[in-house]
């Protein structure tokens, strides 16, 4: 009897531990947050990157360009009135207006306390066949109230009407007969009763005005106020 040395054994099964591996799609990437070994960085924290870097540029742009506004920008034209003092307003047509400039801008200019200045023409007799005879006249600041139409005082100028307008000294002669008319007229204008007022020689000056020498240089109805 042969004895069959393979009959009735089982031979062990080597098993090996194979690692699996999982079919991956070609051109995708697993990202982790972290910059590869490669030194290259992803390309959604490249974009981040490159979007904080132009906000950040942005943002100096903005800041530097406000600064610059700020530092070397003109100034409003309002800025230059003087709200302690009177201004003259020039116009076009040769009128001169003094008051206070509440409000100016490019559409119009908002003027206040109002006064204005007449001419008081005094017309000599003639011999027979002649004309009159203009004599000197004088000049009187009228307060803006009492005329026919009853306007408010405060008057609003088209803004292309306007020359141009100035400040006014203290020691002017415009700004010595308001301070006079005030101080005669310390309840405001009365339209009712005629005043004598003003800097001139003893003449009576139209209701709520002041009146001014007629010195020579002074302007006439023939040549308007000009500075």
């Amino acid at each position: 009897m042969e004895f069959n040395a393979n009959r009735g054994d089982r031979q062990p099964q080597a098993t090996t531990n194979t690692p699996s591996t999982t079919p991956s799609t070609p051109g995708t990437q697993v990202s982790t947050g972290q910059k590869p070994s490669g030194g290259k960085w992803s390309l959604p924290a490249l974009n981040m990157k490159l979007t904080s870097v132009v906000l950040l540029f942005s943002a100096t742009i903005l800041v530097v360009a406000l600064l610059s506004y700020l530092v070397i920008a003109p100034k409003n034209e309002k800025s230059f009135v003087d709200n302690d003092k009177f201004q003259a307003v020039f116009l076009n047509g040769g009128q001169v207006y003094f008051g206070k400039v509440a409000n100016l801008n490019n559409k119009y200019l908002q003027l206040e306390d109002i006064y204005y200045l007449r001419v008081n023409q005094q017309v000599q007799p003639s011999e027979e066949g002649q004309a009159p005879v203009s004599g000197d006249g004088d000049i009187s600041l009228v307060k803006l109230g009492c005329e026919l139409h009853g306007p408010e005082d405060e008057m609003l100028i088209n803004r292309e009407q306007v020359v141009f307008w100035e400040n006014l000294k203290d020691d002017g002669q415009v700004a010595q007969a308001v301070a006079e008319y005030r101080a005669e007229n310390p309840e405001g204008q009365d339209c009712e009763q005629p005043q004598e007022a003003g800097a001139g020689a003893g003449t009576t000056a139209p209701a709520g005005s002041g009146s001014f020498d007629d010195t020579p240089g002074a302007p006439s109805e023939e040549d308007p106020l000009t500075p």
